[in-house]
C-alpha cells in the first residue's frame, strides 16, 4: 500500500517562501502524474498543480507564476515551491495522483500559515 507523507510547511510571512515535499513509498512513483492540493479552512481541497511523468507541469490560476511543481523519481518524491506567499496560500497541503487515475489514501498533510 502506498504511503503519502507531506512536509517542509510552517508559518512565514507574506511574501515569504517554502518548499513543500512529498515522499511516496511503494514502485508506482515514476510512472504517475503527481499533484499538489490544498485546502484552507472552511473549504473543499483544491487542486492547485500537477506533473506528469515526463515533467509536464500545469498549475492553477491562483498559484501560476509563484509555484513551482517538480519531481526527483530516484527519491520517490515531488516538491512544491511556493514563493511570493499571501495570506490567501493558508491551508493544509497535500499530494496525490489525479482523480482520474483514483486518489491514495491520503496522507497528513502539512499546514502552511502565511501571516505577519
Amino acid at each position: 500500500q502506498v504511503q503519502l507523507v507531506e512536509s517542509g510547511g510552517g508559518l512565514v510571512q507574506p511574501g515569504g517562501s517554502l518548499r513543500l515535499s512529498c515522499a511516496a513509498s511503494g514502485s508506482i512513483f515514476s510512472i504517475n502524474t503527481w499533484a499538489w492540493y490544498r485546502q484552507a479552512p472552511g473549504e473543499g481541497r483544491e487542486l492547485i498543480a500537477r506533473i506528469d511523468f515526463g515533467g509536464n507541469t500545469n498549475y492553477a490560476d491562483s498559484v501560476k507564476g509563484r509555484f513551482t511543481i517538480s519531481r526527483d523519481n530516484a527519491k520517490n518524491t515531488v516538491y512544491l515551491r511556493m514563493n511570493s506567499l499571501k495570506p490567501d496560500d493558508t491551508a493544509v497541503y497535500y499530494c496525490n495522483r489525479l482523480p482520474s487515475v483514483g486518489l491514495l489514501g491520503w496522507g497528513q498533510g502539512t499546514q502552511v500559515t502565511v501571516s505577519s
